[in-house]
């Protein structure tokens, strides 16, 4: 029998069912409330879900994160992005002639419209990358108009396959235009990683070019660590846009501006600014003090969902650590950032606190030890985060919904009357 929660106003009963979850909280089907005549005033969604979904779930007190019901650190440890790009969309991991065709699929869509290229050359050239993805993501769907029958699944399937391939085409020449060097078109013979790689830092005259595998690997982590992080800011806009019927290119630069702001995908870089601010080994024991006495704020560590260890930290740390093995860096800011992390963790007020480092710490590191420069870390998290996007667009129109209409507490003026005005004081 469903549990029932009943809310009584002026001796009228009004029954909300109590749906139950695979795994999680159980939720209070609240659309009673306004036919009680009320709404609810949840600021910041803390305790609303306005959708529900099958593909990721996060218990923030355990620090856990599932794909498809696959826990992160297994899929990061044993799959690569496009298994979980593969699961995301369509349920299950590929088997051997599935991963294939799909991997075969997204190469064959890497390139890009010629046309794109004129496209660029309207922005300046010191324009911040991510104000170029939002702008070539959304132009995609005038080259790429034939695959907009949203109400065809198979039209659908196209567009996702779409967008995952050309994304890190897209988020390449944005990086290549702002230093003046010429496109470069991605490989049939290298794996997704890999030619993001290579078309961010090849050039014409590179025959032989071919990426580090230890930095490919760490690459492929990233990405597969920020595929879908469930309903955040970035893909409830996505769903928020697509619940209006608009094309999914539109719905997808809408996530990515949304994940421009610094309390979301601009986290990352905020760690290198954070960085830039303290300066040197000598100066983090004094940051940190200032921490605890709110009168400086910690970048990288903590997180709004996870209570706990960040489960993507974990993996993210031993990438961390191999890459800064093979590169040799001696860089002052890497040394100035493991020193961060080890009062972190040792430090009881820290501790205490759960003020772990969470992935944005350590993606930043990882990024900026591969020569990344800090405007292009949120491209790639765009880039990776482009999966869920799609997949949770997917899934909305694979079944019947609502356009989103959030309601407000209005606490404006009342009625007042007009004023001409040559009467106003």
């Amino acid at each position: 029998m469903t549990q029932q929660v009943k809310l009584v106003v002026d001796g009228t009963e009004y029954e909300m069912p109590v749906l139950e979850s695979t795994l999680g909280r159980p939720v209070l089907d609240v659309t009673a409330v306004n036919k009680a005549g009320f709404w609810t005033y949840d600021p910041g969604f803390m305790a609303t879900a306005p959708v529900q979904s099958a593909l990721t779930y996060i218990d923030g007190d355990k620090g856990e994160l599932l794909h498809r019901g696959y826990a992160i650190d297994e899929l990061a440890d044993n799959a690569d992005y496009l298994e979980v790009c593969y699961a995301l969309l369509y349920g299950d991991l590929p088997n051997a002639e599935e991963k294939d065709k799909f991997y075969t699929r997204i190469n064959d869509h890497m390139a890009v419209h010629d046309q794109l290229r004129k496209f660029f050359e309207g922005f300046r050239r010191d324009a911040h990358p991510m104000a170029i993805m939002i702008g070539v993501v959304g132009a995609l769907s005038a080259f790429y108009h034939n695959h907009l029958d949203i109400s065809d699944a198979d039209h659908r399937d196209d567009t996702a396959v779409d967008l995952i391939a050309k994304v890190p085409t897209l988020a390449a020449m944005s990086y290549k235009y702002s230093i003046g060097q010429p496109f470069m078109y991605p490989r049939k013979d290298f794996s997704y990683a890999e030619n993001f790689l290579y078309m961010m830092f090849a050039t014409p005259g590179d025959v032989d070019y071919k990426p580090n595998p230890v930095l490919v690997k760490a690459m492929d982590k990233i990405f597969t660590l920020h595929a879908d992080h469930e309903q955040n800011a970035s893909t409830s806009t996505v769903r928020l846009a697509g619940s209006t019927g608009a094309n999914p290119y539109a719905c997808i630069a809408s996530g990515i501006a949304a994940l421009w702001g610094p309390s979301h995908g601009g986290a990352n870089e905020a760690v290198l600014t954070m960085l830039d601010e303290i300066g040197s080994v000598d100066n983090v024991a004094p940051f940190m003090e200032k921490v605890k006495t709110k009168e400086a704020k910690l970048m990288g560590f903590g997180h709004r969902v996870y209570k706990n260890f960040d489960p993507r930290a974990k993996v993210m740390k031993q990438t961390c650590d191999e890459v800064l093995s093979a590169l040799g860096v001696n860089d002052p800011k890497l040394q100035l950032a493991m020193e961060l992390e080890k009062i972190a963790l040792s430090d009881q007020y820290f501790i205490d606190r759960k003020l772990y480092p969470n992935v944005d710490f350590y993606s930043g590191i990882i990024l900026k030890a591969i020569g990344i420069p800090t405007s292009m870390f949120t491209v790639i998290f765009a880039l990776a985060r482009t999966a869920g996007w799609i997949a949770h667009w997917t899934e909305m129109h694979s079944e019947s919904f609502k356009i989103g209409r959030p309601r407000q507490r209005y606490v404006g003026e009342k009625h007042r009357a007009f004023v001409k005005v040559e009467d106003r004081k």
